[in-house]
C-alpha cells in the first residue's frame, strides 16, 4: 500500500477516508461546522471518484432514517452531522443501534444553543452516549482519517454490528490544516456482510414489536456486542499498526509510567495537555496525560496511585462533568480534581492546564473562568 502526504482539514480528511471505504449510500444534511465533510463527498460522487448514491435530505432526522433504510439491505453507509443536527437524529440513533446496523457517522463537536454558538464542546455527543453507538474522540487530522477507516471495519465486524460515531472538535480540528498520510486501505476493510439484511430475492416477514419477555434480551445482546467491541477495536488497531505503521489505543498515555498526577481529557485538549505535562516535568512535577479516545465502550484506565485532573469540555447539569463522573463511577477510589473548561470554544491553553494541576484540589469541581467565590 502506498501512502501520500497531503495537507488537509479534519473535515476533508474524514471525507477522503470515506472515499477510500467506498460506501454504497451517503445521506446527509449540512450543518456548521460539519458541512465541509459532505460537500467534499458530494464532489467525489459528482466527479466519479465515488460510486455512492448521495442523498441530500431535508433534515438530519431524515438523514439517519435514510441511512437506516439503506443499511438494512446490507450495504455500507455513511453520514455526518454536528450539534443540533445530532440532537435532531436522537430518536433514529436508538433505531440504528437497536436494529444492529453498522452505520458510520462523522460528528463534529459543537456546543448546544442557547445562546447561539458554533464552537467546540463535547456535550452534543455525550448526550447520546446511551444510544448504543460506539464513540471515538480524535485529536489530529491524521487520527480523524485513520479512525474513519477503522470505524467501518469495527462497525461491520459481525461480533459488533453496532454503529460508530467519530467525534472531532469543531473548528479546532474540523477546519485546521495539518499534514497527513492518505492511505490506500486495500483489503483492510473487508466486504460488508450483514447477517439479517433484507433481500428482495429471499423475502421474509419482519416483526418490529418486542414484547416484555424478549425485549430485555435484545438489550443484553447489544451490551454483549459492546463488550466484544473492545476486542475488535484492539485487533483492528493492531492490524492497522502492522499494515500502516501508525499505532493507537483506546487510551493514549503520555509520560504516565512514573506520573504522580495525570491530566485526563479528550479530543484536542487531550493532545494539548501533553505540552502541559512537559512544562510541569520541567518544574519537577511528575505529570502525565491520559487522552481517552474510545468512550464507548468505556476503556480500562490505570488510575492506581495517581491523582487525576479530569478536564471536561461538557457538563451534566445537577451532576457535574460527564467524564469525571464516569471515571469516578468506574473507579470509586480514584482521587479526582474536576475541571470544567473549554465550553463553547472557551480558549484553554497548555499553560492553563498546567495551572489546573498546580492548583488542584482533589474531590472538588472548578469552573475555569468563573471567580472562585462564585463557585
Amino acid at each position: 500500500m502506498s501512502d501520500k502526504l497531503v495537507m488537509s482539514t479534519g473535515n476533508k480528511a474524514v471525507a477522503a477516508a470515506v472515499k477510500m471505504a467506498q460506501p454504497t449510500v451517503v445521506a446527509a444534511y449540512p450543518i456548521t461546522p460539519q458541512t465541509e465533510v459532505i460537500e467534499a463527498i458530494a464532489d467525489y460522487v459528482e466527479g466519479g471518484e465515488m460510486t455512492a448514491r448521495y442523498i441530500p435530505v431535508e433534515s438530519e432526522h431524515s438523514a439517519m432514517t435514510a441511512c437506516i433504510g439503506a443499511a438494512i439491505t446490507g450495504v455500507r453507509v455513511f453520514t455526518a452531522t454536528s450539534s443540533h443536527g445530532l440532537l435532531y437524529m436522537h430518536e433514529m440513533l436508538h433505531w440504528a443501534a437497536g436494529a444492529r446496523l453498522p452505520i458510520v457517522m462523522g460528528q463534529v463537536n459543537r456546543t448546544i444553543a442557547p445562546g447561539w454558538n458554533i464552537w467546540a464542546e463535547h456535550s452534543d455527543a455525550l448526550s447520546q452516549r446511551d444510544t448504543g453507538w460506539l464513540q471515538i474522540y480524535v485529536s489530529t487530522v491524521q487520527e480523524a482519517y485513520d479512525a474513519t477507516l477503522m470505524a467501518f471495519r469495527i462497525a461491520e465486524d459481525n461480533r459488533v454490528l453496532l454503529p460508530v460515531m467519530i467525534n472531532m472538535d469543531g473548528f479546532l480540528l474540523s477546519h485546521i490544516m495539518q499534514p497527513f498520510e492518505m492511505t490506500e486501505p486495500g483489503d483492510f476493510i473487508p466486504p460488508i456482510h450483514l447477517p439479517h439484511a433484507i433481500d428482495v430475492n429471499d423475502p421474509h416477514g419482519y416483526g418490529a414489536m418486542s414484547p416484555a419477555n424478549v425485549h430485555y434480551q435484545f438489550r443484553f445482546d447489544m451490551e454483549k456486542s459492546m463488550r466484544a467491541a473492545r476486542e475488535v477495536i484492539a485487533e483492528t488497531e493492531a492490524e492497522f499498526a502492522k499494515r500502516f505503521g501508525r499505532s493507537y489505543a483506546p487510551v493514549e498515555e503520555y509520560r504516565c509510567e512514573d506520573a504522580e498526577v495525570v491530566i485526563v481529557a479528550m479530543g484536542t485538549m487531550g493532545k494539548e495537555a501533553e505540552v502541559a505535562a512537559d512544562l510541569l516535568r520541567d518544574e519537577g512535577i511528575k505529570a502525565g496525560v491520559m487522552r481517552i479516545r474510545w468512550l464507548r465502550p468505556f476503556p480500562e484506565l490505570n488510575v492506581a496511585g495517581k491523582e487525576l485532573v479530569v478536564i471536561d469540555r461538557d457538563y451534566s447539569f445537577g451532576f457535574g462533568g460527564v467524564i469525571a463522573g464516569e471515571i469516578q463511577a468506574r473507579y470509586p477510589e480514584a482521587k479526582i480534581a474536576r475541571v470544567i473548561a473549554g465550553l463553547g470554544g472557551q480558549e484553554v491553553t497548555f499553560e492553563d492546564m498546567a495551572e489546573f494541576v498546580r492548583s488542584r484540589k482533589i474531590g472538588t469541581e472548578f469552573w475555569f473562568g468563573i471567580p472562585e467565590e462564585e463557585q
